[in-house]
């Protein structure tokens, strides 16, 4: 009888939340953008509201809870009923990198979430001054073996894409150099055009301008291709195979989502990214398109954070560096 029980009750439930995906979304949806407006992740969410909104016949509102790097907004999201009407923007520094360099991270980047897409990725770019004798990775490579910790690389700051670039360039080429935090890249910047700094790995929409206008040399993309943004631009991994090094943004909801509202959710966005308009503003702002499928997504965080964790073990990079 009570196995009975149970049955009954585990099919009233999955009727019930079919039933529910059904009439979704029939309210506003809030998207959680766990950084502060006019930032890189509320850019990329703002060019989708609209289109997503457009397709799933509901408003889809922005809420820009910034703080600690991103948990404080991605908790939020994580404790949300699992109802498809708080849905989390979020990135690879709050669900691969900030919990790998911090254990005590209140929530799990896998159990406390459903994927939903995977949206979009940034490259960086490698590069250097224009006094630098190294014109191509490969050289670059050399220079550094043959001044081992002479040359210098900048970052935004210890614990960052551009640093734990560096990190893994450093462990595929078998060289070694001095890592320069700074406060934001910013401030790295001059530093690099100057001279003072012998290579950053920066964000595409920060660095390119440089080398656009003469400042600077870039050496590569980071990406596993050569980018659509700079076709004639090489892939670092030509010359240093399995270097890759990407920001990427993507849409999750808490865990327990209903597999309905899913689909929904990632279609919607699907089909925004299919947009010209999107695709070109996206473009513009160093950006390559991606989307797919919650399980691609699911893959795709699980490689990241295996190829993160190792970096930061090799390198010993712990929070007491923070």
């Amino acid at each position: 009888m009570k196995l009975i029980f149970t049955l009954l009750l585990a099919t009233l439930s999955t009727f019930s939340s079919a039933a529910f995906a059904q009439d979704y979304p029939n309210r506003p949806i809030k998207l959680i953008v766990p950084f502060p407006p006019a930032g890189g992740t509320d850019n990329v969410a703002r060019l989708f509201v609209q289109e997503v909104s457009q397709r799933l016949g509901q408003t889809v509102v922005i809420e820009n809870r910034a703080g600690a790097a991103g948990v404080i907004g991605a908790d939020l999201a994580s404790k949300a009923e699992p109802d498809g009407y708080t849905l989390l923007m979020t990135t690879n520094s709050t669900h691969v990198i900030g919990p790998l360099l911090n254990p005590k991270t209140p929530y799990s980047p896998v159990k406390s979430f459903t994927p939903i897409i995977y949206l979009v990725h940034s490259p960086s770019i490698m590069i250097v001054p224009l006094s630098s004798k190294a014109t191509t990775v490969s050289e670059f490579i050399a220079l550094a073996k043959a001044n081992p910790g002479k040359l210098n690389y900048g970052s935004a700051g210890i614990g960052g894409i551009p640093h734990l670039s560096g990190e893994r360039f450093q462990a595929l080429s078998g060289t070694k150099m001095t890592h320069v935090p700074y406060k934001g890249t910013a401030l790295a910047v001059p530093d690099l055009l100057a001279g003072r700094l012998d290579v950053i790995f920066d964000s595409f929409s920060s660095g390119y301008p440089h080398v656009r206008d003469g400042k600077a040399r870039a050496l590569g993309v980071s990406s596993a291709e050569r980018s659509p943004l700079v076709p004639n631009l090489p892939a670092i991994s030509e010359q240093l195979p399995g270097f890759v090094s990407l920001t990427w943004f993507g849409v999750l909801g808490p865990a327990g989502l209903p597999a309905p509202i899913v689909d929904k959710v990632n279609a919607a966005f699907n089909a925004a990214l299919n947009n010209p308009k999107i695709r070109e503003q996206l473009a513009g702002m160093g950006i390559d398109a991606v989307g797919g499928t919650p399980a691609e997504f699911v893959k795709r965080m699980a490689d990241d954070t295996a190829a993160w964790s190792k970096v930061i073990a090799d390198a010993k990079i712990t929070l007491d560096e923070l």
